[in-house]
């Protein structure tokens, strides 16, 4: 029987990028449906009734929530090539911890960059330590895991498109401050999955200037 599979999501979202990448690297046919978060609809709320949020995955009828653990079960569900979890326990521990961290502290300091009236400082420096430090642990790995392209490298790439976005309104250069990273977001753009997956910035950048309009920030 084929395999039915859809993805509701929001093309400037960070999270359904990490969903899509994890899917392309293992080659899944998917069906993609943009969803308006203005006006979310009736399957959107049925699939994802606690959270009423994106990205969501659904596999034959069945919906798989929050975009690290869409990734985990697209690994398990389909193991073929491409792992993008390690065998080891104690090195996909670690790869876990990561991935969590990116969740727990980048995305609110990368948030308040944007998403407040005024240059925020206290943010722009926060977002800066936080990437020194994922910096700091990358190292002179090819990716995160290696020299392969996995777990945390699919957690982590999704925010590059949203690099012009922080140096606009958090007036800070992420190249200058942290090119290790730089380097290492060049090599996954190597990669088709990425380069499928990631809007560019520019059109990001064009988006959250709206946005900031809309809600009366500038």
């Amino acid at each position: 029987m084929a395999e039915d599979v859809i993805l509701l999501d929001a093309w400037a979202s960070m999270f359904r990028m990490r969903t899509r990448i994890a899917l392309e690297e293992k080659k899944v046919k998917y069906d993609y449906r943009e969803q308006d978060l203005s006006n979310k609809s009736a399957l959107l709320l049925e699939m994802n009734p606690v959270h009423k949020k994106i990205p969501v995955l659904v596999h034959n009828g069945r919906p798989v929530c929050e975009s690290l653990i869409q990734i985990e079960y697209i690994d398990e569900t389909w193991p073929g090539e491409n792992p993008l979890l390690p065998s080891d326990p104690y090195e996909r521990a670690q790869a876990k911890f990561w991935a969590d961290f990116i969740d727990k502290k980048l995305n609110v300091p990368a948030w308040r960059v944007w998403a407040t009236k005024g240059e925020d400082q206290d943010a722009s420096k926060e977002l800066i330590e936080i990437l020194k430090r994922l910096e700091s642990e990358l190292g002179d790995k090819h990716y995160f895991g290696g020299e392969m392209f996995g777990f945390v490298d699919i957690a982590l790439i999704g925010f590059y498109s949203w690099f012009g976005v922080y140096e606009k309104y958090g007036n800070v250069s992420i190249e200058s401050e942290c090119s290790k990273l730089i380097g290492w977001t060049k090599r996954c753009l190597q990669r088709e999955s990425v380069v499928k997956a990631l809007p560019e910035s520019e059109k990001v950048t064009a988006f959250i200037s709206e946005r900031r309009k809309s809600l009366g920030l500038e």
